[in-house]
């Protein structure tokens, strides 16, 4: 696994509010529990609201604000993309300025959407890999608004998804689902998403596949 693979999945598990302990973290992740220390000095220095110590365990608080500006999610994205632009650019000043504006906004994000907590600006995440999520966006987008259900395909395979959620990280975005094909919640990397088109298939809420369904069982 991969360390922003599993800096990600460490916020994932503390998502919920409760107290973890360290001990628990290294087996979910399968690293010693040195490295789940500086795992949790790096989410904290990147922004994520952790609350905790070493021999007690460690819990992500309520998301912070970025005051004075409450951003929209769509809002979010360009920002990143414009500023992902200027990083590649052939002028070392604008990039190396972009890249410190960057830091400075995912050490702030994101904006509380009444959820628990999420644990966002997860300043680690390399743009390259968030840029290659960016372009499967607005189909997302556009198959969560009108209800339809999507063909995925992902390290090789076909999946048939319900969008159900978009959710951001700090560059990195994931999109909760309800996966007809193995028929259980899965939280997709939208960076990892090969191919998708949205399918004629129109889908309502049903018992057990339902966004409130996945929130109850995260809580």
């Amino acid at each position: 696994m991969r360390r922003a693979d599993r800096l990600m999945r460490l916020v994932q598990i503390m998502r919920d509010g409760s107290l973890h302990r360290a001990s628990d973290l290294a087996q979910a992740t399968d690293v010693s529990l040195r490295t789940i220390y500086r795992d949790m000095e790096t989410l904290a220095a990147s922004g994520v609201p952790i609350e905790g110590e070493r021999g007690i365990g460690y819990r992500v608080t309520a998301a912070i604000t970025l005051p004075p500006l409450n951003l929209t999610m769509t809002e979010v994205e360009a920002l990143h993309l414009g500023l992902n632009a200027v990083i590649q650019s052939n002028d070392p000043e604008l990039s190396a300025a972009a890249r410190a504006l960057s830091g400075k906004i995912d050490a702030v994000m994101p904006e509380d959407r009444g959820r628990a907590p999420s644990g966002y600006g997860f300043a680690i995440y390399p743009f390259a890999d968030a840029a290659r999520g960016f372009q499967h966006l607005p189909i997302l987008r556009q198959a969560m608004r009108t209800r339809q259900k999507l063909e995925l395909v992902m390290d090789g395979k076909k999946r048939i998804v319900r969008p159900l959620q978009l959710d951001y990280w700090g560059r990195l975005w994931t999109c909760v689902v309800w996966c007809e094909t193995t028929a259980q919640f899965d939280e997709i990397r939208v960076d990892q998403i090969t191919s998708q088109r949205i399918l004629p298939s129109l889908f309502v809420d049903e018992p057990g596949k339902a966004l409130k369904d996945f929130n109850r069982l995260k809580a």
